[in-house]
């Protein structure tokens, strides 16, 4: 298998969106979505709220930062609230990580960490994908 085939996505696994409130934001797209938010999490080592809803075979997650140093709080103090990043799904992310960094992308996470819903998740840096963050993720 090849760097392009390993780094290949299956589908979009979640579409991010940063957030200033997090209770607000859910009840705006609980009725925007036609459906109810099944998950709220705390991350605590990347200092975030999150807050899922599916929409066919992609997420939606609205991320909220738990304190004022957190990337989130950071990205919304630069950019005001929105998308923040794209997810995308990968068989196994360390692999994925592996072929995209000798397809050229910078990486932001060497290895995978662990994310939302126990996920293994690694960012590509946006000024590789055109100023877009990049998520990899994998169930394993």
């Amino acid at each position: 298998m090849n760097q392009e085939e390993m780094m290949k996505p299956t589908h979009i696994e979640h579409i991010g969106i940063a957030v200033s409130d997090l209770e607000q934001a859910v009840n705006t797209y609980e009725k925007l979505l036609g459906v109810k938010c099944y998950a709220i999490e705390e991350v605590a080592d990347q200092h975030v709220r999150t807050a899922f809803f599916k929409v066919g075979e992609t997420k939606i997650e609205l991320l909220e930062s738990t304190g004022p140093e957190g990337p989130i709080a950071k990205f919304i103090a630069k950019r005001g609230e929105g998308i923040h990043h794209i997810a995308l799904a990968v068989g196994e992310a360390k692999e994925a990580l592996n072929s995209a960094a000798g397809l050229g992308f910078t990486l932001i996470d060497q290895d995978p960490r662990e994310g939302a819903e126990g996920l293994k998740i690694g960012f590509l840096h946006p000024r590789s994908t055109h100023g877009v963050l990049v998520e990899i993720v994998s169930a394993k």
